[in-house]
């Protein structure tokens, strides 16, 4: 059995684990993020693999990290929630820990653990992930290989056009999915009816003390468990956009499964069911043609050390 130590950094934790060949975490660990610090940054990355690694015989490290990577998964490019700018992060690790380190977005650890292990286990060839959280991102395997790009930041599903100068997105363009289907569209369509018809949101503006500015996400989740209308209305509409992209990566790529993720996925069939009829529906001149099967994340916070550490035993 080999041992390889994964990391998830994230703008408020970084959070590692012990895993091993099956896909199995055997201890964890976590730290708070000094976000606005790269070097203490980095230090509590080293501090945490190096703790994991005591007493252990461990073969390598996988770093998952929110931002974009380079094509030889070494440098962050960039970060928008941590302070990193071109920061050689393998190398710092690798040297004061030594370790072998491979360095990867997020959403493509997470993917990875998914295709692995998760969800789109019994696929050998491909598969395609949404991860639905505050944004939308992804990731994509095709040949049983994650699908990188030149620079290495390819898989950035979020930012797919979907309505023509549509809402404003923090990429600069108008219009992403992520404006459409992430947590935060949830909590803009959420608001947007509360204020229009409160009267239909008598159960989530009660949540939110009778103020619709100040309705959150595990608000209109808790409504629409309690049957709101307007927060359901709220999911259906998360839903339907998020099903019409599943469609378009059915078409493009032909995947073996599309996998569902992240924080909003946890509401169940909340989300689940309007994103499958959206997808059925957009794709009902394919009817006579095998389609990739919908399903929702298995792992949880768990796949993006499960990813990062199954991406190092391939080093």
């Amino acid at each position: 059995m080999t041992l390889t130590i994964g990391v998830d950094v994230g703008g408020t934790k970084v959070a590692g684990g012990v895993v091993d060949d099956t896909g199995k975490v055997l201890v964890q660990a976590r730290r708070d993020t000094p976000a606005e610090d790269v070097a203490k940054t980095r230090d509590v990355i080293i501090e945490l693999v190096t703790d994991l690694a005591t007493g252990r015989t461990v073969d390598a490290v996988g770093i998952g990290a929110a931002g974009w990577i380079d094509a030889s998964r070494s440098t962050v490019l960039f970060a928008p929630n941590l302070a990193w700018r071109d920061e050689p992060l393998r190398d710092y690790v690798s040297t004061a820990t030594g370790l072998p380190v491979i360095v990867e977005n997020d959403a493509n650890v997470a993917a990875w653990a998914e295709f692995r292990y998760g969800a789109g286990r019994a696929a050998e060839d491909s598969m395609v992930m949404f991860t639905i959280g505050t944004g939308v991102g992804g990731g994509i395997v095709l040949g049983g290989e994650l699908v990188r790009g030149s620079n290495g930041i390819a898989a950035e599903l979020g930012h797919m056009l979907t309505v023509p100068d549509g809402h404003q997105c923090g990429c600069g363009r108008l219009g992403c999915i992520e404006q459409y289907a992430s947590g935060s569209a949830l909590v803009r369509f959420a608001r947007a009816a509360a204020r229009q018809e409160p009267h239909r949101a008598t159960a989530l503006l009660e949540l939110a003390g009778g103020e619709a500015d100040t309705i959150t996400g595990p608000m209109v989740t808790a409504a629409a468990q309690g049957g709101d209308p307007v927060s359901a209305e709220a999911f259906a509409q998360v839903g339907r956009w998020l099903g019409t992209s599943l469609a378009d990566m059915a078409q493009i790529l032909d995947p073996q499964v599309l996998v569902v993720g992240g924080g909003v996925v946890e509401a169940g069939d909340l989300l689940m069911g309007p994103t499958r009829r959206s997808y059925t529906d957009a794709l009902a001149a394919r009817s006579r043609l095998p389609v990739a099967e919908v399903r929702p994340a298995e792992l949880g916070n768990a796949a993006g050390v499960i990813g990062a550490a199954d991406l190092a035993r391939r080093i």
